[in-house]
């Protein structure tokens, strides 16, 4: 749910998703735009949602559990950050998939559009995060 206050200037999206429900990455998508709004130079929202959809699908489709979306947005930067609760930290391919298939990009994607990315290990699960500066895509 958007709106609440992180830092001045900063509003955040929290949403939980449940286990293979795939019709909660359009919906993630919609409230990510109704928060972003205005911001940021042309294009960076559609990144924001496209990275945003990749990493939901991934959580849904690849885990046994539902997932914690969190965005945080202020003025010069957005944090996306999707936590799921099963063990095992993921890495992109070292090169795009050879077929014409949409399986296995999404990494890749999150790798060569975002400012900053990474994984971290929660207790139990963990969190892929990304960063956008604003800046134009």
């Amino acid at each position: 749910m958007a709106g609440r206050q992180e830092g001045p200037g900063a509003a955040q999206l929290r949403r939980s998703v449940r286990r293979a429900d795939l019709r909660a990455v359009p919906e993630v998508r919609r409230a990510l735009r109704a928060l972003l709004g205005h911001w940021g130079e042309p294009g960076s929202a559609d990144v924001a949602e496209l990275l945003t959809s990749e990493l939901v699908t991934n959580a849904l489709v690849h885990t046994e559990e539902g997932a914690v979306v969190t965005a945080t947005v202020a003025p010069a930067r957005l944090r996306v950050e999707v936590r799921d609760f099963t063990t095992g930290l993921v890495e992109p391919p070292a090169e795009p998939v050879p077929d014409e298939s949409t399986h296995g990009r999404g990494l890749l994607l999150v790798q060569s559009l975002a400012d900053a990315w990474g994984v971290r290990a929660h207790g139990l699960g963990k969190a892929v995060w990304f960063e956008l500066h604003g800046g134009r895509a």
